[in-house]
């Protein structure tokens, strides 16, 4: 089976009146899952907020702008951080990630379970102001799409839908992924509202459609009647900004003495690709001193 690429779709209405954006995330959830050995509960945690983020992240105007996610709800997931560029391109973990829960009685994953409803979903975007913007809301369900709802509605006062789905094969594997954030332009009429109910009702599952569709067919059957014209199509991925000068400047800033005590080589794991860094003090020392002569010229 040849598996469509990971991309993000944006398109509206015919009449002007409703904007939707769609993404599907297989490889992202997959790679995220293979990172983290994620339980399949938590994958599917993890792969809603990666998905939820990324279309976030791409609506924003600034090309160094990024967004980033935190959900807490206090369930045995812990925290669920995802970071997006404007790119969509996003990056993720969960703090416990084999952390497991019954499945609920209809079967399906227990999302709100293992996330829990005890916090906060708490959006961050960073605009390249003085100040982020930051937005929170209270868990609503712990099912993540739900929440996000909620969040547009109280902290953006934005009217949308938003659907988010993760499939587990029976190997663990992500078999699809992926979802869509539908928002109301002003002006839009009342009677708009129930056929799109109808639509989003007759959709059923996102992950049904991505299993062989693509975030463009999602778009057809929630928008069905409203004749959607597509704006933009790209291909989003996993992909972390970790490098070996991050992990030096982050070292330089720490106290000596404190650098002292950790012993000769320093080990720097990146929570987001498990990409272990072992540094030297002497690489610490050699940095310091390559940033003390390029500021002193400038």
């Amino acid at each position: 089976m040849n598996t469509p690429q990971d991309e993000i779709v944006t398109a509206v209405s015919s009449d002007g009146f409703i904007r939707i954006s769609a993404v599907s995330t297989r490889a992202i959830v997959e790679r995220a899952r293979q990172i983290h050995n994620t339980s399949p509960v938590v994958t599917a945690a993890l792969g809603r907020t990666l998905s939820a983020v990324s279309m976030i992240g791409y609506g924003l105007k600034d090309p160094k702008a990024s967004v980033t996610v935190r959900i807490n709800g206090g369930g045995p997931a812990g925290t669920i951080l995802a970071v997006s560029d404007s790119g969509g391109n996003v990056r993720g973990y969960a703090q416990n990630p084999q952390a497991d829960v019954p499945a609920r009685p209809d079967g399906k994953l227990d999302v709100g379970g293992v996330v829990g409803t005890d916090g906060m979903l708490t959006v961050i975007k960073d605009l390249n102001l003085r100040e982020p913007y930051v937005g929170s809301t209270q868990l609503f369900s712990g099912e993540i799409a739900e929440d996000f709802t909620r969040y547009f509605a109280e902290s953006e006062q934005t009217p949308s839908a938003v659907a988010l789905g993760v499939l587990i094969d029976t190997d663990r594997t992500v078999r699809a992924a992926g979802g869509y954030i539908l928002s109301l332009l002003p002006g839009a009429p009342e009677e708009l509202l129930d056929t799109l109910e109808a639509n989003i009702a007759s959709t059923g599952p996102v992950s049904e459609i991505l299993k062989e569709g693509t975030a463009a067919d999602l778009i057809e059957a929630v928008l069905r009647g409203f004749q959607p014209k597509i704006l933009e199509r790209s291909p989003i991925e996993y992909r972390c900004y970790c490098s070996r000068n991050r992990v030096l400047s982050a070292m330089a800033s720490i106290d000596e003495k404190e650098l002292e005590d950790k012993g000769e080589t320093v080990e720097i794991t990146c929570q987001f690709c498990d990409e272990v860094y072992r540094v030297e003090p002497s690489e610490i020392e050699a940095f310091r001193r390559n940033t003390e002569a390029s500021e002193a010229s400038e």
